[in-house]
């Protein structure tokens, strides 16, 4: 499935709520996929169930993924992912970046250059450097 690097200093359950995140914007999980069982994750990434249960109970939290209690943890529609608060949050996380990037000497064609990349690995395009 995917691994998480142990020894960085991103906690592991943030770790697995990006690669989770990835893998769902990126619709590699599509709408109502069933998501791995806590215990079932937990022996495959060989971490404590705990660590399973807290990212995917702030994926739920953030409208990635919904539960249904007995079957197990989905992958949202869409449409329950996309709001206004996210978008807001998502933009001010963004302009705070790219702030960082020009005041570190990033100039702005790079950064133009990096969003165009994103913007194509998320139509499935191919990445150019």
């Amino acid at each position: 499935m995917f691994q998480l690097d142990i020894r960085s200093r991103v906690p592991l359950y943030e770790q697995l709520i990006d690669k989770l995140k990835e893998l769902i914007i990126n619709e590699i999980y599509k709408p109502d996929y069933q998501l791995p069982s806590v215990r079932t994750l937990a022996q495959e990434l060989t971490i404590n169930p705990n660590t399973i249960q807290k990212a995917y109970r702030e994926l739920e939290l953030e409208g990635y993924i919904y539960s249904v209690p007995g079957k197990g943890s989905f992958v949202a529609p869409q449409s329950h992912i996309i709001n206004d608060e996210k978008v807001k949050k998502m933009k001010d996380t963004l302009v705070k970046l790219i702030s960082e990037a020009l005041y570190l000497g990033i100039d702005k064609q790079e950064i133009i250059s990096i969003i165009t990349d994103a913007e194509q690995s998320v139509k499935g395009g191919e990445i150019h450097d």
